[in-house]
Formats: structure tokens, C-alpha cells, sequence
């Protein structure tokens, strides 16, 4: 049974920062793209950011773009998503996500369970 569980989310005022962090079993970390996608209050879940399996290519919403950074450590099964700058509208659930092509929602494969994440202004 593949298993995302996401630590690390919180409650920080803007300008603060977070960092998430993601594991996941090995046979669902070695064979696929990770990443996080987050859903805000009446909002439609959207991408965040991913990262390829060798951690050399990733991909940011451009609401995040030069705020937050994604990375894996792929000898801990581990995915990481450092939050700089957050702002109020960062504000939601942050999902750990793991499939093909995870920048679309209908190839994720895996999802975690999510992490609340409010940014105070």
C-alpha cells in the first residue's frame, strides 16, 4: 500500500517560512515523479511544484515561483518543499503527491494525506 505522510505544516506569520517535508515508501519513491499540490478554503486543488526521480528537473506554479524551493533525498525516500516568503494566500492543505507526471492532476497516482499550512498577515 503506497503511503505519503507530509510533516512540517503550521502557523506563520507572512514573510515566514516553512519547510514540509514528505515520506514515502521505497517502491513508490524510486519509481515516480513527487511533488505537492495544495487546496485552499472553497478553492479547486492546484500544483505546486515538482521534482524527476534524479531531483534534476523541477517545476513551479508560478504563484510560487523564487519563494519556494522543492528537493528530495532519495537515500531517505524523503521529498522537501521549503516555503520562503509566504504570504496569507499560501494559506492551505499541502498534499504530497507521487506519479508519471505529477504537474498534471489526473497522472498523480498517490496522494498523502495533507498538511495545514496558514500564513497570518
Amino acid at each position: 500500500q503506497a503511503l505519503l505522510v507530509e510533516s512540517g505544516g503550521g502557523l506563520v506569520q507572512a514573510g515566514g517560512s516553512l519547510r514540509l517535508s514528505c515520506a514515502a515508501p521505497e517502491s513508490t519513491f524510486s519509481s515516480h515523479t513527487m511533488g505537492w499540490y495544495r487546496q485552499a478554503p472553497g478553492k479547486e486543488r492546484q500544483f505546486v511544484s515538482a521534482i524527476s526521480w534524479s531531483g534534476g528537473t523541477t517545476d513551479y506554479a508560478d504563484s510560487v515561483k523564487g519563494r519556494f524551493t522543492i528537493s528530495r533525498d532519495n537515500a531517505k525516500n524523503m521529498v522537501y518543499l521549503q516555503m520562503n516568503s509566504l504570504k496569507p494566500e499560501d494559506t492551505a492543505v499541502y498534499y504530497c503527491v507521487a506519479g508519471a507526471d505529477v504537474r498534471v492532476q489526473e497522472w498523480v497516482r498517490v496522494w498523502g494525506q495533507g498538511t495545514q499550512v496558514t500564513v497570518s498577515s
